[in-house]
């Protein structure tokens, strides 16, 4: 089994078990933890920037790094579906009591119009005051161009603003934009970057900048209650993936292709990959019964996903999947279900709890997408749950499969999960 769910349920190889059990340790609250030095340094180099610091988290990371940037009554400049925006509890205003701007763009970068929009005025005693830009890459598995980082960055460098990158997925996007990792940060002030993700590290980010903000990033990571002691054992964790896993994450991207191609050899699906990432467009609820996917593999059907004839649009369904569900390697694969809701956050016509729908052994040849089949190109061993979130109005809304493939998912158990969003 696949898990599907995030490349964030990998689980360390047996070699990086072991630079973790032999890693030196020390107090890190008292800068004293030789391993967390050496990913300090070596993560800073990695990324062109001259000092970095070790947090626990993603979320942890860019609460440092506005903490470091910002001050109360700032105001950001930010993608309305980005992490900082949707997943982090709105700790941009909770923590930092900053104003979010939120833009919206393909690409994930602000247009110039945007931008000009956004500083109009900030003269004005009336309004916040612009401060900082954040980007992230890749937003949704989309890699955003460099060319328009530093479009963005020489505004922000013209305007006396600050730009953070969140690049939790860094490494996707260096390797899809065929550029270093350095380049990818070089139009940032500070970056934050992730271990746990595609890299397979089991805890630990890193924040990235200049030493003055790295040191308010610091201070900030204590206020959070991020100062750890004797943490080079999971530090040792992040040495060995930012050394040894880096260079794998383009097999995923290759995966994440193959399982496209797969999928548009399906009726009724139009698969596209990006990174690793795969988004699968699936017609309205007028299409006929003869257009339902169907797969070759039986044993387990996916229950839900009808369209709601009431509310007309068919859903938007979001499958993350890592390392290999198509080919052997190293080990089994694992996998689990989570509860999710749309990234973007409720829109103009907000969420609403929906029915819950159920991955279950396929009792007869009739599958659960109704008519005469519909079985999911994969095996299943277990039951597991998807949960539905629907909103009315948007007709002809797609469905989007998203399979992040990590590294180094080399697991034992197994599992799958798939999550679904109605929007």
């Amino acid at each position: 089994m696949i898990d599907l769910r995030s490349d964030t349920v990998t689980r360390p190889t047996p070699a990086m078990r072991r630079a973790m059990a032999d890693a030196e340790v020390g107090d890190d609250v008292f800068g004293d933890d030789p391993t967390v030095h050496a990913l300090e340094r070596e993560t800073a180099e990695v990324l062109g920037k001259s000092a970095a610091v070790f947090v626990a988290s993603g979320t942890m990371a860019n609460a440092s790094a506005l903490l470091a940037s910002l001050d109360s009554g700032d105001e950001v400049l930010l993608h309305a579906r980005s992490h900082i925006m949707t997943h982090e509890q709105g700790g941009v205003s909770v923590l930092t009591r900053a104003l979010p701007r939120p833009f919206d763009a393909p690409d994930g970068a602000p247009s110039d119009e945007t931008l000009d929009r956004w500083v109009h005025g900030a003269d004005d005693i009336h309004r916040a005051r612009p401060r900082l830009i954040c980007l992230e890459n890749t937003l949704f598995g989309m890699a955003t161009p460099l060319s328009e980082q530093r479009r963005v960055a020489t505004f922000a460098a013209d305007h006396g603003l600050g730009v953070h990158l969140d690049g939790a997925r860094l490494w996707n996007a260096a390797v899809a934009l065929e550029a270093t990792p350095a380049e990818v940060a070089s139009s940032a002030d500070t970056v934050s970057v992730c271990f746990s993700k595609g890299l397979g590290a089991p805890i630990g980010s890193v924040v990235a900048g200049d030493v003055e903000t790295v040191a308010r990033a610091r201070r900030a990571r204590k206020l959070l209650g991020g100062g750890m002691r004797q943490v080079g054992i999971i530090a040792a964790g992040a040495l060995y993936a930012l050394r040894h896993h880096r260079e794998r994450v383009r097999e995923d991207h290759d995966r994440a292709r193959t399982l496209a191609d797969a999928l548009n050899a399906m009726d009724g699906l139009d698969a596209t990959a990006n990174t690793n990432i795969v988004r699968v467009h699936r017609p309205g609820p007028g299409r006929s019964a003869a257009r339902r996917p169907r797969g070759p593999w039986c044993g387990m059907c996916v229950h839900g996903l009808r369209p709601d004839p009431s509310r007309g649009a068919p859903g938007r369904d979001r499958r993350r999947h890592h390392r290999d569900p198509l080919r052997g390697g190293e080990g089994p694969r694992r996998a689990h279900l989570n509860d999710s809701t749309h990234r973007g956050g409720p829109g103009p016509t907000g969420h609403t709890p929906a029915r819950r729908a159920h991955l279950q052994p396929c009792p007869s040849p009739r599958g659960p997408w109704g008519g005469d089949g519909g079985c999911p190109p994969w095996p299943m061993s277990a039951a597991h749950e998807r949960t539905s979130h629907r909103t009315s109005g948007r007709r002809g809304a797609s469905t989007v499969f998203r399979f992040l493939c990590g590294v180094s998912s080399r697991c034992g158990d197994q599992a799958l999960q798939w999550t679904s969003v109605r929007v």
